[in-house]
Order: C-alpha cells, then sequence, then structure tokens
C-alpha cells in the first residue's frame, strides 16, 4: 500500500512535468525512413516496371510444309527400291516397283520433296494403305528451315507475335557454339492430336513423342538468318557451328511471352 502511495504522488508531482518526452530512439527513426523508401520504390516498380517470362517446349527443325507419308496404293510384293534415303524427288518420281495380282505397278510421290526414310524393301509383302516412305516437302535445297515447337496448350495464348525465340539444337554444342535465334511467325489456335503430328512430320514415333503430356499447339518459328556463319542462320555466338543443319533435328526452345507489369499479378 505504502508503495502504492508513493508511486501516485510521484505522477502528480509537478516537479517533472517540463522534462521532454522521448517518443523514439535514432535507429527506429532510421529503420522507419528505410522502410518507407523501400515501400514507395516497391510500389514505383510495381506500377512502371516489368518482368519478363519465358516458355519451354520441345521443337524440331524442318522446312515450313512439313512431310508427308506415302503409302501403297496397291497390295503386293515389292520388287525394286527406286529411291534412295536423302535423295530429292520431284512429284510424280517412282519409289518402289511392285508385283500385284494384275501386274507390276509402281509407288510414286505424291508431292515434290527429300526422302528421308524408306519403309519398304525388296521381297516384302504390302499391303494396301502401308506406309512406304516419309517424304519432306522441299524442292530446293536452299530452302530455308524453320522450328516447328509443340507448346502445352495452355501457354500457347499467352505467345505475342514475332517473340524472341531461343533453342538448344540437339546437334550443336551449345556451350561451345550458343543457342539458334529465331522469331515466332506463327501461332495456331487449335491443338493438334498425334495423328496431326505424325501426318505433319512424316513419323508416327514424333507424333506420340509430342503429345505424351497432352496435346500441344503448334508454333512456326522463322529462324533469324546471318551470311557470317556457316549455317547461314544467327547464333548467340559470333560464328555458330562449322556446319550446315538438316532437317528432322531435334530442338528445345525458350519463346519469351510479353512482359508484365507486378501490378497486373495483383489485380484480378
Amino acid at each position: 500500500m505504502q508503495f502504492r502511495q508513493q508511486a501516485l504522488a510521484k505522477l502528480q508531482s509537478p516537479e517533472e512535468l517540463d522534462l521532454p518526452v522521448r517518443f523514439a530512439r535514432p535507429q527506429g527513426w532510421l529503420v522507419l525512413c528505410v522502410t518507407v523508401v523501400v515501400v514507395a520504390a516497391a510500389s514505383v516498380w510495381a506500377v512502371t516496371g516489368s518482368v519478363a517470362s519465358t516458355v519451354g517446349a520441345s521443337a524440331i527443325l524442318t522446312h515450313g510444309e512439313g512431310s508427308y507419308i506415302l503409302q501403297s496404293p496397291v497390295a503386293g510384293q515389292v520388287t525394286a527400291v527406286v529411291a534412295q534415303e536423302g535423295a530429292r524427288l520431284p512429284a510424280n518420281s517412282p519409289v518402289l516397283k511392285v508385283r500385284t495380282a494384275d501386274g507390276d505397278a509402281v509407288v510414286r510421290t505424291v508431292a515434290a520433296g527429300r526422302i528421308t526414310a524408306l519403309a519398304a524393301t525388296i521381297g516384302q509383302i504390302i499391303q494396301t494403305g502401308a506406309n512406304v516412305a516419309a517424304v519432306e516437302k522441299v524442292a530446293r535445297a536452299a530452302d530455308p528451315l524453320y522450328a516447328t515447337v509443340y507448346v502445352p496448350a495452355e501457354s500457347a495464348a499467352a505467345i505475342p507475335a514475332n517473340a524472341a525465340v531461343d533453342l538448344t539444337v540437339s546437334s550443336v554444342p551449345t556451350q561451345t557454339y550458343g543457342v539458334l535465334r529465331g522469331r515466332v511467325k506463327a501461332v495456331d489456335r487449335s491443338a493438334e492430336s498425334a495423328q496431326q503430328i505424325a501426318a505433319f512430320l512424316g513419323d508416327s514415333q514424333l507424333g506420340e513423342q509430342f503429345t505424351k503430356k497432352g496435346r500441344p499447339v503448334a508454333v512456326l518459328v522463322k529462324l533469324d538468318k546471318s551470311a557470317r556463319t556457316k549455317s547461314g542462320y544467327k547464333w548467340s555466338s559470333v560464328d555458330g557451328p562449322p556446319f550446315a543443319l538438316t532437317s528432322m533435328t531435334m530442338a528445345s526452345a525458350s519463346i519469351r511471352l510479353a512482359d508484365q507489369r507486378p501490378l497486373d499479378w495483383l489485380l484480378p
């Protein structure tokens, strides 16, 4: 009781009313100022700044029109394989000779192109509609290469026109020669099935490979050209690889998406 009375008396004493009151230590003011500056800078960055993002996907180097699977219009036994893999043939060129019940027949190319695979051998019995060859639709050796990137369907809508693309080519050592440069030329708006991809690439296994995680959207990438490189295309290194690129080469792509403001992430 005695201590309580002493405390009350001290509070009521007018002798200490003129003493200054300390609201905060100097260290506290410093922390407060730093916090205000950081919050203000973050607010400005959220409104005026931008953040770049990318989407990665599997890709393959092709010519613009793709390939087709050549099927036999007749059933019988293969007596001769006229074409060779890698040969560039005009339309209606002979590929196989087949002995049928009605006599000998010739299986011919549907459109001009390069034979990328032959599935028939001499002596083989084939049925009508059997796959006998894969033909890439390219008429001239100088026709440019493109990259076809198979992007997950949920990411395709965010890809802007002319977006920058970096391609890591499987046949090119990245640490030595860097990545291949390109720009988005077109984005399909519908997802493709394994059958559609196989028809375009002329390879059923690739159709299955590109659809393992669902039906993707095809993105056509135009490769940046360069007169100073052996490949004829632009690389992140100065000279790029000392050899030419070939179609049907696998790659992985990194496509740059449209820049976003950090504030957009907070808004509904």
